[in-house]
């Protein structure tokens, strides 16, 4: 039985009547237990499971409760609950109504965004203002989606009402930009919000209840999809010291006004922690107190046994700390998978990086590069995609990127004209061309949107002549492109080679085995492991690029494996995309921001570069972050500590030449005895 390990107040919460339900859960709390504990209730209560939706986080986070249901509730039972994170659940509503939307990182979509920006010649305007950069302006547009229901324009001119003049040039690059996703269907994660947002509004679509873990982390925009499913029942579970993404969007407000939103909503709250010991639960409770209580709570202590003060680690120089602490992880008892180091900022993360690599000591570092954002991954994956989605323009951006003097906007151009020469049909236009004459692809020049291109005239395929070139590639409408070089021929021809090759097999393993030994794949290998292996003094270490081969050789060869778990190419595309943000590799001492250790917790954590500046950051705070949001980083990096806690900082960086003040947090800790030295920042 689901509900017979609870205790009184998760019982409460799990018991409680359909309604507004907010339950309060403090770090260690249960919270898991809760939520499994809840769905039990609904399921014991006849509810039916397809009535039942779970928004989480992490697709491994429902996962897990998914599971646990399964010891109490027939598979076939727990397997019609709907569950996974917003952008999951989204992403497969949206598939049901529209099989060919291709959901896009975004990474994707920067370059096509940029490819669209670099229509525009800023300079030809003489504005006086220095226009934003496109990865910029990109940026600013998804967190405007994130965070507002007004406009772009006034959203992004209370911020910046200096840009006004070139607000027109903005706004038309953005226009164009989403013009190009729906003409190929891209959808970025924000888009699968929106388009089911805007589709409930006249869907008879109804759950009898809707449970949201980590509710403290929605932003503006989930908070809406959420209200717009009109669920029968919404049982929201957060906690609102743990709220630390605001600069991803996340809006505080939600878990603050829910009371007062929903009329006759009920409030639980979780207190007892069963993760840290008494110390460690002091040390956290005395900083965080300091941040204003949204709803009055209190953390007690619910395991017994040893309890270790939480230590106080004083370096006089910032790399003797890393090593230092390095040499304590080597003597400590406790399995590497056991141990935390987690920081504020990456920087931090180098340090004691080499440090432990220095004395053969395995780490992982979790919130860098995940294994689907390595380029030979995803070049791979392009590769792969476009045979299942030939509409998939940005898979033809990126793996076109790869070759001399073609950058995104030329390889915008080249899709476009292949579209065209097979009268709709890329494949076609590449190895079967049914038009042979260039289309127009500019468009209309506007002076005043910066467009100023000139249309494209046609070059002489002649100029290709002495190239070793089967006949059909040397008759290819595509070499006339004016702007196609040589490099751009071989490449093309290769990448047909490779077109041809994959139509001979159906399975997946088979398609990536031909995609690994294609001369494309070779060449990115060759010129990844240069790049990686390329001294400061422009020299190439071989030793440093045969390991960089290696490397790339092993992560396609996983990625090779992977595929052998799917009978057909466009399964195993959807699961690569889907859970690329999930995966980590290696093993051995964690090394976490304090945002990739939210929801973890380990035996001994080290919190390091506790330092005035550094934690908190001032940088960010400056750039729209408060002290508050600071502190709740301290509160969830202390808390993930269960036995042994350690919080450390150094004097001086001896490299820099600077020299550091402790962080206020460690006065209001206890730990320093007196006042913060430095200049206090409001609360």
């Amino acid at each position: 039985m689901a509900l017979s390990t609870l205790n009184a107040e998760q019982l409460s919460a799990v018991t409680a009547p359909l309604g507004h339900n907010l339950i309060i859960a403090s770090a260690g709390t249960g919270k898991t237990s809760t939520i499994v504990g809840r769905i039990a209730h609904l399921l014991h209560s006849g509810i039916d499971p397809s009535a039942i939706l779970l928004l989480t986080f992490t697709n491994k986070a429902a996962g897990e409760m998914l599971a646990r249901l399964e010891r109490f509730f027939p598979k076939s039972t727990v397997q019609k609950i709907q569950s996974g994170t917003f952008h999951a659940v989204s992403y497969r509503w949206i598939k049901e109504r529209d099989s060919m939307v291709t959901l896009k990182q975004p990474s994707e979509l920067k370059t096509l965004f940029r490819s669209i920006y670099e229509k525009r010649d800023f300079k030809r305007l003489n504005h006086a203002i220095e226009p934003f950069s496109s990865i910029y302006l990109y940026d600013r547009y998804s967190l405007y989606q994130n965070a507002s229901l007004n406009g772009f324009d006034i959203w992004f001119l209370e911020q910046y009402p200096d840009h006004e003049p070139l607000m027109d040039i903005y706004m038309h690059i953005i226009e164009e930009f989403e013009e190009v996703k729906r003409e190929y269907g891209f959808a970025s994660f924000n888009d699968l919000l929106l388009w089911n947002i805007a589709y409930l509004k006249d869907a008879a679509i109804s759950f009898g209840e809707v449970l949201v873990d980590e509710y403290q982390d929605t932003n503006t925009l989930q908070n809406t999809l959420i209200d717009a499913l009109r669920p029968k029942s919404l049982f929201c579970v957060g906690d609102y010291d743990q709220s630390i993404y605001a600069f991803n969007g996340a809006n505080i407000e939600n878990i603050s006004t829910f009371v007062s939103r929903y009329s006759g909503a009920n409030l639980f709250t979780l207190k007892t922690n069963y993760r840290s010991t008494a110390s460690i639960l002091s040390l956290a409770n005395r900083v965080i107190e300091r941040n204003e209580r949204i709803y009055p709570k209190s953390l007690e202590v619910g395991r017994n046994g040893e309890s270790h003060a939480p230590r106080l680690l004083i370096y006089n120089e910032l790399f003797e700390q890393y090593q230092s602490i390095a040499h304590t992880i080597k003597g400590t008892y406790l399995s590497h998978d056991e141990i935390a180091v987690i920081f504020r900022n990456n920087a931090s993360a180098d340090g004691i990086e080499a440090s432990l690599r220095e004395l053969g000591i395995p780490c992982r570092r979790k919130g860098s590069t995940s294994f689907f954002e390595a380029k030979e991954v995803k070049f791979l994956l392009d590769l792969v995609t476009l045979l299942v989605n030939p509409k998939d323009m940005m898979a033809f951006i990126h793996i076109y990127e790869y070759s001399k003097g073609i950058g995104s906007a030329l390889a915008k151009e080249l899709f476009q004209s292949l579209v065209h020469f097979g009268e709709g049909n890329l494949m076609r236009g590449i190895l079967a061309p049914l038009c042979f004459d260039l289309p127009k692809l500019n468009p209309a020049k506007n002076s005043q949107l910066g467009l100023f291109d000139d249309d494209l005239e046609v070059g002489l395929i002649s100029r290709f002549a002495k190239l070793e070139l089967s006949v059909d590639i040397k008759n290819h409408p595509l070499l006339k492109h004016p702007k196609l070089t040589k490099d751009g021929v071989i490449f093309f021809a290769e990448y047909v080679d490779f077109v041809r090759a994959s139509q001979q097999s159906k399975a997946p393993s088979a398609i990536m085995r031909k995609a690994i030994s294609s001369k494309l794949y070779t060449s990115v290998v060759e010129l990844l492991s240069t790049q990686r292996a390329q001294l400061k003094t422009g020299e190439i270490d071989q030793d440093k690029k045969e390991l960089s081969r290696e490397r790339i050789v092993r992560k396609a060869g996983l990625l090779s494996e992977l595929a052998t778990h799917y009978q057909d190419l466009g399964s195993f595309v959807n699961a690569m995309v889907l859970g690329g943000n999930e995966l980590s590799e290696g093993e051995g001492v964690n090394l976490l921001t304090v945002h990739a250790s939210k929801g973890l917790e380990f035996g001994e954590v080290y919190v390091v570069d506790l330092m005035d500046g550094r934690f908190p950051n001032h940088k960010l705070m400056n750039m729209g972050g408060s002290i508050e949001e600071e502190r709740r980083l301290f509160y969830v990096a202390v808390t993930r500590a269960k036995d042994r806690l350690h919080l450390s900082y150094a004097k001086t960086d001896r490299v820099k030449k600077l020299d550091f003040i402790p962080s206020p947090f460690l006065y209001e800790a206890g730990l320093l005895k007196g006042d913060f030295p430095g200049k206090r920042r409001s609360d």
